[in-house]
């Protein structure tokens, strides 16, 4: 049980992390990134972005506990987990605003199945 808590916890890590960078890539200094990437300033802007700065820290921390995950059970059991990270943004994604469409919520129920068909296995 210890080392499911770490895996999904690593999930929640990893999902967290993409809001941040989504917010920190939603700011006026990304949107002039987009415009001109090679821009030093905005290189710099966007490397001290809190928002953007959080969201690799999350990943970083989340990458460690997944060390975890992988030393105890076998890849191909612990990797389709991931999936559920899909199921997890795609709901925080709703209650934000973002649109669901009913072809994705099939193709996230579809890779829930398929999580829990390899879960049982």
């Amino acid at each position: 049980m210890k080392i499911l808590f770490a895996a999904l916890l690593s999930i929640c890590l990893s999902v967290s992390a993409q809001f941040f960078l989504k917010a920190g890539m939603s700011s006026a200094v990304a949107k002039s990134f987009s415009e001109n990437p090679l821009s030093a300033r905005s290189i710099l802007e966007l490397a001290t972005n809190m928002h953007i700065v959080t969201g690799f820290a999350l990943y970083g921390v989340g990458a460690i506990v997944w060390l975890s995950v992988l030393a105890q059970w076998d890849v191909s059991k612990a990797y389709p987990m991931v999936g559920l990270g899909f199921a997890l943004t795609a709901g925080i994604g709703l209650m934000l605003g973002e649109q669901m469409t009913l072809f994705r919520l099939v193709g996230v129920s579809m890779i829930c199945i398929g999580v829990a068909m390899v879960g049982h296995s």
